[in-house]
């Protein structure tokens, strides 16, 4: 698995979005982009592909922004990197959304794919259960001490 400039930003974004939620506010572009420190431009880009894919909502005006489409309990970060990312597999072999077959001479006996489908799984396990509430208790409890 990589995980991109994009894909790092628009996580990054997405727990940023996730730990104002409490407050039932927006946050723009402008403000997003300055609390991590990202590229508003490029910033812009990514919150409209998370907006189309249905994990953020925005507001234009006064008061406007972005903001989480569903409570941040039920946005996972596997579900954001492969929206951002696409697939999660270190191979086409084993990925599960975007399978292709591989050259190899019996994919049921093939160590390679053995070996890639648990590094996929175990990848797979942590992001997808993994929610945006999740990561913004554990920073809060980091920041407790």
């Amino acid at each position: 698995m990589h995980l991109s400039k994009r894909g790092e930003y628009g996580l990054r974004a997405m727990i940023y979005l996730g730990s104002i939620r409490e407050e039932h506010r927006r946050a723009t572009i402008g403000e997003i982009a300055e609390h991590e420190n990202v590229p508003a431009k490029y910033l812009e880009q990514i919150l409209l592909t998370l907006k189309n894919a249905g994990v953020l909502q925005s507001k234009m005006g006064i008061g406007g922004g972005y903001y989480l489409a569903r409570p941040p309990e039920e946005i996972t970060l596997g579900e954001i990197k492969r929206i951002l990312d696409g697939p999660i597999a270190p191979i086409r072999c084993v990925s599960h959304v975007a399978y292709e077959p591989c050259g190899c001479p019996d994919e049921e006996t093939c160590g390679l794919r053995m070996a890639m489908q648990d590094v996929r799984d175990a990848i797979s396990d942590i992001l997808d259960q993994t929610s945006l509430a999740d990561i913004n208790s554990r920073v809060e409890h980091q920041i407790r001490g």
